[in-house]
Order: structure tokens, then sequence, then C-alpha cells
């Protein structure tokens, strides 16, 4: 699938998207609620991401110092950055999108499917054992005697 394409669509139908919603709904409730609406769904989304990337971080923290590769934590990082992102984006659908990913089951769902979808599972797994391997063999003790000959 090519991904210049995708992005010039999603970069001209998204904007439009929301310039729709804001005149729809600004129509039922006011142009005033209708702002109101925006910041106050900016800031609630703010105060959850800020909640949510520090559990993220502690997760992955936590999962690093077990020796473990923190790999969809680590995803989850960065699709927790473009829920910031599109929360400060103001309309309703990138909102809507943002608060989705807020989500932690949803936004672990998302980042395994990237995983799995773009072959990054697979090298990280082959890369994984390949670093236990290694660890394993350089971590062996070997028993003996030893005698210390001073000149």
């Amino acid at each position: 699938m090519r991904i210049f394409p995708l992005g010039l669509t999603l970069f001209i139908l998204v904007p439009l998207l929301e310039i729709w919603l804001i005149i729809k709904v600004g129509s039922q409730i006011g142009a005033l609620s209708t702002i109101g609406l925006i910041v106050l769904t900016a800031v609630i989304g703010v105060a959850l991401l800020r909640q949510q990337g520090l559990a993220t971080l502690n997760k992955v923290q936590r999962q690093m110092q077990a020796g473990e590769l923190p790999a969809t934590g680590m995803l989850e990082g960065m699709l927790l950055f473009f829920a910031g992102a599109l929360l400060l984006t103001p309309g309703f659908f990138t909102d809507s999108v943002g608060f989705v990913l807020l989500v932690p089951p949803l936004r672990k769902a998302i980042a395994l499917w990237v995983l799995e979808h773009s072959g990054w599972l697979v090298q990280l797994r082959t890369q994984t054992r390949s670093t236990q391997q290694q660890h394993d063999s350089r971590s062996r003790t070997l028993e003996g005697d030893y005698e210390r000959k001073d000149d």
C-alpha cells in the first residue's frame, strides 16, 4: 500500500470533516457553546493523556528492569503522543480518535496489531532470542580449582 496517497487524502478530508462537524454542532448548540466544548475536550484530553502517559512510562520501565523488550509499551507511548496531538487539534473527529487512543485495552490492541502487521514483531522476537542466547552463553559458571604462584 502506498502511504503518500493515503496521507494526502487524509490531509484533505480530515479538515473538511472537522469543519463540517463544527458547523453542524455550532448550528445546534451555538457558536460559544461549540468553542467551549472544543476547549473542554482538549483540557480533559490533556489531563487523561498525562495520567496514561505516566502509567505507560512506568510499565516500560518495569519491563526494562525485568530484562524484557518493551516494544508494545514503546509503541503505546507513540500512540499516546499521537493521541495528544489529535486532542490538541480543534475538532470533534480528531478528539474522538484521540480519546479512543486513550483507552488502554484499545491502545494495546492497536499497538499489537501494528507490530504484527508491520513485521517488527518477528524482527523483535528474533533479536530477543539472539540477545537471550548471547546472555546465556556469557553467564555460564565454570567450576574448578586454581593455584596462585607468586614469583
